[in-house]
């Protein structure tokens, strides 16, 4: 079990009031961090989240906010930051998916989870960057996909597979464009985890990816030894190869 020490740091997980992003901000909490759950909708599930914190020792607070809208992101993280102090380390967890073809999508569709997941991806990382870089210390992780790395090409889902795709290389291009500043920006990208909506028919060891298997890669790239590590990618997916069309 890796063992992160996180007290005195400020997390944020977007989209923490349920599923993955709950699991990832409980762990923070868990590991001594300070913890923001951020929701847009889901008002009763954050507070149970943020109370749970507390129960652990950490600090929390609640933030609604539409992460793919600018100004709604510079509201939330300036509550974040009146509540509980600069945000220290950042999960990108927001992203939405539509499991029909393409073509069946309207444009504003097919916008909408482009924006849920690579638009707010950027536009989060564009407003805390600035004061990691002044206090020469953050930690972004950002939540991609399997395929993105393992090339699926697929006429269902399309724009998800191109958002997450997108996440990846805006990943590594943050991590280039931050080496000097004390930030590392990685990322980790599941396969089928579970409290997944599809299953497929077979899963790769027999299960779906668990929480806790997420959970190790998130502290992982929080641990005080992996400050060397930027620009990285751990897909969990547990050797998962995905059929092309």
């Amino acid at each position: 079990m890796i063992e992160p020490d996180l007290d005195g740091r400020t997390a944020l997980v977007t989209g923490s009031a349920r599923g993955i992003g709950r699991e990832l901000l409980l762990a923070l909490s868990d590991h001594g961090a300070d913890v923001a759950v951020h929701y847009h909708t889901s008002e009763a599930d954050a507070e149970r989240i943020a109370e749970r914190a507390r129960e652990c020792g950490a600090s929390a607070t609640t933030v609604r906010g539409d992460v793919t809208d600018a100004d709604a992101v510079d509201a939330l993280i300036e509550t974040v930051e009146d509540d509980l102090g600069p945000v220290d380390v950042l999960v990108n967890n927001v992203g939405d998916f539509d499991p029909r073809h393409w073509a069946e999508l309207s444009p504003a569709e097919w916008q909408h989870v482009i924006d849920t997941n690579l638009t707010a991806t950027y536009l989060c990382c564009r407003r805390v960057l600035p004061g990691m870089r002044e206090r020469e210390f953050g930690r972004i992780v950002n939540v991609g996909y399997a395929s993105s790395e393992k090339g699926l090409v697929h006429p269902v889902n399309a724009p998800y597979f191109i958002a997450k795709a997108g996440v990846l290389t805006f990943t590594r291009m943050l991590a280039a464009d931050t080496h000097d500043d004390g930030i590392t920006v990685n990322a980790i990208s599941p396969y089928v985890v579970e409290n997944s909506d599809v299953f497929p028919e077979t899963f790769p060891r027999g299960r779906p990816a668990r929480f806790e298997d997420l959970v190790q890669a998130l502290l992982f790239f929080l641990d005080e030894n992996s400050d060397y590590l930027s620009g990285e990618n751990v897909t969990i997916d547990g050797g998962w190869l995905p059929e092309r069309v």
